[in-house]
C-alpha cells in the first residue's frame, strides 16, 4: 500500500497537473499557423485527430507529441514526491485536457494525453498501449477501436506487474475515455467509422 502523500504536494499535483493538461495545444497551434479555430471543424474538438482535419500532417503531429507530454511531465514532475503524487498529477492532466476550464470544459478525447500519463508512470505501459495500439490499427483499420481496446488492456498490464493503484486510476480513466468516444462506439456498431486513411 502506497502511504498517502502529504497535502501541499497532492493539492500541488492536482492543481498543477490539471493546469498543464488543460494547456490546449491544438487550438493554440493551430490559431498560430493561421488555420483558424479548430474547434470550427470535424469533431469540433481540439485534439491531434481533428486537428489533422485541416490538412496539416505537421500541425496534428506536434498536436499529439505536446499533448501526450502533457500527461508524462505531470506524472514525472509530482513522482518525486511521491508515487502517488505523480499519479494524482497524471490523472489531473488528463482531466484537464479533456476538460480545459479555459475553453468552458470541451476538449479533447484524451488518447494522447492517457498514453502519455503511462509513460510518465510506468513506461513500459505505455509501451504495451502503443504495441496494443499498432496490432489493432493494422488488423482492423479504426483509429477509435484500437485507442479503445489499448485503454480498456491497460490497467490489467499494470496491475499484473504488481501496480494496483495505478492500474485502478487508470482503469478510471479508461472509463472516461470510452464515455468520450460514444459517437465512435455507436459508429463502430453501425459500421459507418471512418478507417485510418479513409478519404472523408
Amino acid at each position: 500500500m502506497m502511504a498517502l502523500p502529504p497535502l501541499p504536494p497532492a493539492l500541488g499535483a492536482l492543481l498543477i497537473g490539471y493546469g498543464l493538461g488543460s494547456i490546449p495545444f491544438g487550438l493554440l497551434l493551430t490559431k498560430a499557423a493561421g488555420l483558424g479555430d479548430v474547434r470550427a471543424i470535424g469533431s469540433g474538438n481540439i485534439g491531434a485527430t481533428n486537428v489533422l482535419r485541416t490538412g496539416r500532417k505537421d500541425i496534428a503531429a506536434v498536436t499529439l507529441l505536446l499533448d501526450a507530454l502533457k500527461g508524462t511531465a505531470a506524472a514525472l514532475i509530482f513522482s518525486h514526491f511521491s508515487p502517488l503524487a505523480g499519479l494524482l498529477a497524471g490523472f489531473a492532466a488528463f482531466l484537464g485536457h479533456i476538460f480545459p476550464v479555459w475553453l468552458h470544459f470541451k476538449g479533447g478525447k484524451g488518447v494522447a494525453t492517457f498514453v502519455g500519463c503511462l509513460f510518465g508512470l510506468a513506461w513500459p505501459a505505455g509501451l504495451f498501449f502503443c504495441v496494443i495500439w499498432l496490432a489493432v490499427a493494422f488488423a482492423s483499420r479504426y483509429s477509435s477501436l484500437s485507442a479503445l481496446v489499448a485503454s480498456a488492456a491497460s490497467p490489467f498490464f499494470l496491475w499484473f506487474f504488481g501496480l494496483p493503484a495505478q492500474a485502478a486510476v487508470v482503469a478510471l480513466m479508461a472509463a472516461i475515455l470510452w464515455q468520450r468516444h460514444s459517437a465512435n462506439i455507436s459508429r463502430l456498431r453501425a459500421g459507418t467509422e471512418g478507417r485510418i486513411g479513409q478519404k472523408s
